[in-house]
């Protein structure tokens, strides 16, 4: 139901109204409106309880009262009893029948409730008082058209066009109109009267003939296409048409050519060449996914001497689909930068491409012109500050990690966000600042709270600093249950359970963590060293240590404990 009107003035202005229309001779005229002037006021200050209780008790001494109907309805509208609406509105209406407001809500009122015949009624009800109201006939048609009343439609259709005067929007529905009742020569007669009233307007008369075309009559309708064109070669929309007509008619090679025609043409809009690329590309796939057509109009878009960036862009999503070399689909977006520098969208896709060759300074340095073009886009921050890690630039990728916080919003990818406080986790605590770390790691876990990768270096590292082990259980039991055979995991569980004395439970988990160790990480065997010790299995321990000392020959503490046959804290 539409807002009602919420002010005191509009109430005050209903009062006299009310009065004129009650016939009760012992109303209390004065009492009535004390008591209805309260409830305005009471509303105005979002007292509504006392002012629905207050508009209620009006209708006790005046049950002729308009206007509190039309108040009390708002409050049933908000408490959403939709029938209790509807009533109190219409009976407003009918106790001021000449308020053309109370008739326009009324309509609404059946509308929401869904009681089209009533809704219909009340509107020409309405527009009988008032019949400029074309916004009222706009919603009549509406509701003619909802009930498939098309002769209603269009004698409605009529009266707004006296209103309006003859338009293109009016002629094309009452057309569309007339071919839905199957009534060909009526909508061709629409458009033609609107072609014959405004004869030099090629739009008008390019209408006329794609009605004539749509209802069978292309013998009439070519004519007129080409006698535009003449006019007006660059018209797209006739060009277009002749596009259809030519399609229709199986003149492959004419509609191939004028689809070239149409994409070449500067006054063809951006969705228009959108739309017919999209429409080969299906039919192309269809047909069995030959390219070789698409792939022409494609190379001729781009050998133009100003290409547009959108075009270029699809083009490059079609080599993709077809699984073309990425050498082509990488050129394609270049040249979309060399037209359009600030497009996210292509530079992200080479963003991809060089993540996917490992080419870091490719992705630096795609990220770093990223920074002048698109500085609020996060992804690239994200990026640049991976490459500088994977190069060991660590400072430079804390630096760019930092730089990707300040454009954080509420509309950022969690992922994305997770990740960046993740690895800026990793860096702060590499660089001997883990209280930073930890703060980090909590922001990452803010935004996703199952980032394994963070879950785990955050508990290590509180298992290695010896601090909040239970916390750190916790983390890191999320881990292994969620991936039950990840050996690094199994490790850190393994290990913080040992730091809590829980040496057997440690051995169970250390011993899958041995298991599914297919790499012999160099920690995983010292730990299992120093958790076996702890079982009292001194021999086993013992070539766990020897087997890392293998691995790290430079590991000065396995050395002891090898030497002294025991377990040395660092």
């Amino acid at each position: 139901m539409r807002r009602f009107i919420s002010v005191v003035v509009l109430g005050l202005l209903l009062v006299p109204a009310a009065a004129s229309a009650s016939s009760d001779k012992t109303v209390d005229k004065g009492k009535y409106d004390y008591f209805f002037l309260e409830a305005m006021v009471q509303r105005e200050k979002g007292n509504n309880t006392a002012a629905f209780d207050l508009l209620r008790h009006c209708l006790s001494i005046d049950s002729t009262a308009a206007e509190a109907y039309y108040y009390l309805a708002q409050y049933y509208d908000a408490m959403k009893e939709g029938k209790k609406v509807l009533a109190n509105v219409k009976k407003a209406a009918e106790l001021d029948p000449d308020n053309t407001f109370y008739l326009e809500v009324l309509a609404q009122a059946y509308v929401d409730e869904k009681q089209t015949d009533q809704a219909i009624a009340t509107l020409e009800k309405l527009v009988k008082k008032s019949p400029d109201r074309d916004d009222v006939l706009e919603m009549l048609v509406q509701l003619y058209q909802q009930k498939e009343d098309y002769k209603s439609m269009i004698s409605t259709l009529g009266r707004l066009e006296n209103l309006e005067g003859k338009s293109e929007r009016i002629s094309s529905a009452k057309s569309s109109i007339y071919t839905r009742m199957g009534d060909k020569k009526a909508a061709i007669a629409e458009m033609k009267r609107l072609a014959d009233q405004y004869p030099n307007d090629l739009n008008y008369r390019g209408m006329y003939a794609d009605v004539l075309l749509l209802n069978g009559q292309e013998k009439k309708a070519v004519p007129i296409y080409k006698e535009i064109l003449k006019e007006d070669p660059g018209n797209a929309k006739a060009q277009m048409s002749m596009r259809l007509y030519y399609k229709q008619a199986g003149e492959t090679a004419n509609a191939d050519s004028m689809t070239m025609t149409i994409l070449l043409n500067k006054n063809t809009s951006s969705d228009a060449k959108t739309y017919i690329i999209r429409q080969e590309v299906a039919e192309s796939e269809q047909n069995g996914g030959d390219s070789t057509k698409v792939l022409s109009f494609f190379k001729r878009l781009y050998q133009q001497p100003k290409p547009e960036a959108d075009m270029l862009m699809l083009y490059a999503a079609y080599l993709n689909l077809k699984k073309m070399p990425q050498d082509s689909v990488s050129a394609v977006l270049e040249k979309v930068l060399t037209i359009s520098p600030d497009n996210a969208g292509a530079r992200l896709q080479l963003v991809g491409m060089a993540w996917q060759k490992n080419d870091l300074d490719r992705i630096i340095n795609l990220c770093q012109a990223a920074r002048q073009y698109n500085p609020d886009e996060m992804a690239f921050y994200y990026y640049q500050g991976m490459a500088y890690y994977k190069k060991n630039e660590d400072d430079k990728a804390l630096g760019s990690f930092q730089n990707g916080i300040s454009v954080i919003n509420d509309k950022s990818d969690p992922a994305i966000v997770s990740d960046f406080y993740a690895v800026m986790g990793d860096l702060l605590y590499q660089k001997g600042r883990p209280d930073e770390a930890f703060a980090a790691y909590d922001s990452c876990l803010q935004w996703k709270d199952d980032n394994m990768g963070c879950l785990n270096n955050y508990a290590y590292y509180l298992s290695v600093l010896n601090k909040n082990l239970d916390k750190a259980e916790k983390m890191s039991f999320k881990t292994i249950k969620a991936d039950p055979k990840n050996a690094t995991y199994l490790d850190t569980y393994a290990w913080i359970l040992f730091l809590q004395k829980r040496y057997s439970e440690a051995k169970i988990y250390i011993d899958q963590a041995l298991k599914n160790d297919t790499d012999t990480n160099v920690v995983i065997v010292e730990h299992a060293g120093d958790i076996y010790y702890e079982n009292n299995d001194i021999d086993r321990a013992v070539e766990f240590w020897k087997q890392a000392a293998k691995l790290d020959p430079d590991n000065q503490l396995l050395a002891r404990k090898i030497k002294q046959r025991k377990y040395i804290k660092k």
